[in-house]
């Protein structure tokens, strides 16, 4: 297969200015967007660096301080004892003790302490509802047991056939 050389200088001229176009369009798009995609860049190369968490000192214990002799001394109120930090209540000791009584694996230990806590409910264990989803049955009360005898009749009688599913229409299944 031969070469053409139909290379005039109208030709030369046309991509002289064509690939100068693309250069001059390049370097807009790069003055124009180029610090956006560092910045993008450098996030995503921060995502992937192992997290540094800062190290804790120990702090010196500090002295109990010194109660007036005139004042008579009250017994401080649990909602004054110290102010909670946390989204739950603290677990009762007796629950906290499950978490130290045989393996998961055996379903003791953290499996049956989980089991325990999960028995409680929402409002037992969050001062408040921490997603949207908690709004739905927050503090609903305990469920009320429903008749179940007249839903079993009901549902027996009109909705599903005696005879099963592939069998030949009974005339008692037939609502008229």
């Amino acid at each position: 297969m031969s070469r053409q050389f139909n290379m005039d200088t109208a030709r030369q001229n046309f991509w002289k200015e064509d690939f100068l176009r693309e250069k001059t369009l390049r370097c807009e798009w790069h003055r124009k967007y180029g610090s956006m995609v560092k910045a993008k860049q450098k996030a995503k190369a921060a995502a992937h660096l192992p997290l540094k968490l800062p190290t804790l000192h120990p702090k010196a214990p500090l002295s109990p301080p010194r109660a007036p002799k005139a004042v008579p001394c009250r017994a401080p109120s649990p909602a004054l004892k110290a102010p909670i930090q946390s989204e739950m209540y603290p677990v009762l000791p007796a629950t906290r003790a499950l978490l130290y009584e045989g393996i998961s694996h055996d379903f003791q230990g953290r499996y049956h302490y989980l089991n325990t806590r999960k028995l409680d409910i929402p409002e037992m264990r969050y001062l408040f509802p921490i997603t949207t989803n908690f709004t739905y049955g927050w503090q609903l009360g305990p469920p009320v047991k429903e008749e179940l005898a007249f839903r079993k009749v009901c549902r027996t009688d009109s909705f599903f056939r005696k005879n099963g599913a592939f069998e030949l229409l009974d005339p008692r299944d037939l609502a008229l």
